[in-house]
């Protein structure tokens, strides 16, 4: 067995990825090592590794070079001696959730409060990132990469590598849906249906029972065809066409709707989260996923004085892997959607020039090691 293994890294920030070869990591303790089979890109991957330290200079990049890949799935190949409930040959997704796996937010199963908090293959939320960024280095984008085993999620049989390795938005947007509370027979809107996010979110508030599903967005063709996953439970509303508010009122007689998941993205107008916010009805919740950069003006009044519930989200847990793997055996999430676009190592650069011509959140493109 060769001790090396193919990499994609980033050497420099807004330098396209070179292929290298780096030493093939081993499983230790409780770790597990996992051929990667399918690993997600990020929809707008390109763009953030440019100008992520002037987006976001408090969520530091690993040092450089460094393996980025944030959403693998593969199969086990080798475990660490004390590994319990994992063996070579299980099919996985990684959750690139990284912890201390010590504090107490750790050992309540709220991984993503711990002060060490990492995003594997991605970025950090502070400073000692680099903690976790240094005990597991490999990102998605290689042949190999080692894992905590708190952090796979065993796969069913009906779900693809390819699929799983959606997991990561998918789970984001289940998550901050839980976080709302019982939703069956709720009504929702979500600001950016089309997107990445906001197309995860669709597919489970029709698993979990949502009954009316708004949603907006600026493509009106994506618009069409997510409204035809369910016609009788989605609503659609082309920004173009005006406030999101005034939409809304006009649908649930002036009422509005029981919560909100905000998916846009980093670059979006925070007007529009804004006017969305506004078409949650008294004592509703917000869910913030999608991580738009910048100051929000909020009446607190406001807030105060309809009970609104501002809440923002980070990324979700294995637990919660677990049930979405489960929704998908059962048949309850449709993973159907999709349509993949597969990319062998050596073209990632080209995979991450081609995220701009994808269509909106039914491409999956990924990288195939």
């Amino acid at each position: 067995m060769t001790n090396l293994m193919r990499a994609a890294r980033m050497h420099a920030v807004g330098a396209p990825m070179q292929i290298d070869q780096v030493e093939r990591p081993r499983a230790v303790g409780t770790d597990v090592v996992v051929e990667v089979k399918a690993c997600g890109m990020v929809p707008n991957l390109g763009n953030v590794l440019a100008n992520w330290p002037t987006w976001a200079p408090h969520m530091p990049l690993p040092k450089l070079p460094a393996i980025f890949g944030l959403d693998p799935a593969g199969v086990v190949t080798e475990v660490g001696p004390k590994v319990i409930s994992i063996k070579p040959g299980d099919r996985v997704y990684v959750n690139p959730g990284r912890s201390c796996d010590a504090c107490d937010v750790c050992l309540a199963g709220e991984r993503t409060r711990c002060r060490y908090f990492t995003f594997n293959g991605y970025f950090g939320f502070q400073a000692q990132s680099q903690t976790l960024y240094d005990l597991y280095p490999q990102g998605g984008f290689c042949e190999y990469m080692t894992a905590p085993q708190y952090a796979l999620v065993k796969l069913p049989p009906n779900v693809t590598f390819e699929q799983a390795a959606r997991f990561g938005y998918l789970g984001t947007a289940y998550s901050a849906i839980k976080k709302v509370g019982a939703v069956a027979g709720k009504s929702m809107l979500i600001n950016g249906i089309s997107g990445t996010l906001g197309l995860g979110a669709t597919l489970l508030a029709l698993a979990m029972g949502v009954t009316r599903i708004f949603g907006t967005g600026r493509n009106v063709e994506l618009l069409r065809r997510v409204k035809a996953l369910a016609p009788e439970r989605i609503d659609i509303h082309p920004l173009a066409s005006g406030s999101i508010n005034t939409w809304i009122r006009s649908r649930t007689d002036g009422v509005g709707v029981d919560f909100m998941v905000d998916a846009l993205g980093a670059a979006a107008d925070l007007s529009i989260l804004d006017d969305g916010m506004h078409a949650v009805r008294r004592g509703g919740k917000i869910m913030n996923i999608g991580g738009t950069v910048g100051k929000l003006p909020v009446d607190v009044k406001w807030l105060m004085d309809e009970q609104i519930h501002f809440i923002g989200s980070v990324w979700f847990s294995t637990p919660e892997g677990y049930e979405m793997a489960e929704m998908a055996r059962a048949g309850l999430l449709d993973l159907s959607v999709f349509q993949h676009h597969s990319f062998p190592l050596e073209r990632i650069n080209e995979a991450i020039c081609g995220l701009t011509n994808r269509n909106g959140g039914f491409s999956n493109y990924l990288i195939a090691p």
